[in-house]
């Protein structure tokens, strides 16, 4: 589990600090699912964090 968190947290630094284009691999390692209702959203990552926004 160390090492999962230890090689998120490098990839994460990686990233540049403002992201201008959709980026697959960043999606891919940290968002578990999108859900989209009529009127908001919520995005669950696999940290198991949610964000919910409305629409």
């Amino acid at each position: 589990m160390r090492k999962c968190i230890a090689d998120k947290d490098r990839f994460l630094r990686e990233q540049p600090a403002e992201l201008d284009a959709y980026d697959e691999s960043l999606v891919r390692r940290l968002i578990e699912k999108a859900t989209v209702y009529e009127n908001k959203f919520t995005v669950e990552f696999k940290s198991g964090g949610t964000v919910d926004a409305t629409l």
